[in-house]
């Protein structure tokens, strides 16, 4: 593994749940890391002969991220990259009739970020990650790309939490603190 690589990871922690991400980035800043994440697993997808590292290098190289947007940057292809298998099962079960080799590659990667989001990032409510994952599909995608990505990701919502967000479901009496 490389030094950038590297840079986001904090001794004995998981570095993509990690508080060294600045939780309160500017909105503008997330959008960009998302594009750009989006764009380099795009990029890594085109060339599957290329190690996910070595990959990652000459996207950076070739497409350098604004250093406010990198550490997000980093933390969604590196998360996306670590729970691929996981994030793309959960995808397909929740995509009737659409096998994940005939979506897009676009609208494919966009779903990867999103439900990366929506599990392993707890300072991201979900709904911010469905409302950003529909932006990017209507900016990078097709016509249809919109509501496709909004209907997969809905379905995923709605059986993690029924039809309340994880903000507005009440903490049971006996679970709250005084």
């Amino acid at each position: 593994m490389n030094n950038l690589l590297k840079a986001s990871s904090v001794k004995d922690r998981d570095p993509l749940r990690s508080s060294v991400i600045p939780k309160a980035s500017p909105a503008g800043s997330r959008r960009k890391s998302r594009e750009a994440a989006l764009q380099a697993l795009f990029f890594q997808e085109m060339n599957p002969q290329t190690s996910f590292e070595r990959s990652l290098e000459i996207f950076q190289e070739n497409f350098p991220v604004k250093t406010g947007s990198r550490p997000f940057f980093l933390r969604l292809v590196q998360g996306v990259n670590q729970y691929l298998a996981d994030i793309d099962r959960e995808i397909q079960k929740h995509s009737d009739n659409w096998r994940l080799e005939r979506m897009s590659r676009v609208d494919r990667n966009i779903l990867r970020i999103s439900v990366f989001e929506m599990t392993y990032c707890q300072d991201i409510p979900p709904r911010v990650a469905i409302n950003e994952a529909i932006d990017l599909g209507k900016q990078f995608g097709t016509e249809e790309s919109g509501a496709f990505i909004n209907g997969v990701l809905d379905s995923i919502f709605l059986e993690r939490y029924g039809k309340n967000s994880p903000e507005e479901i009440e903490t049971p009496a006996h679970e709250r603190k005084i």
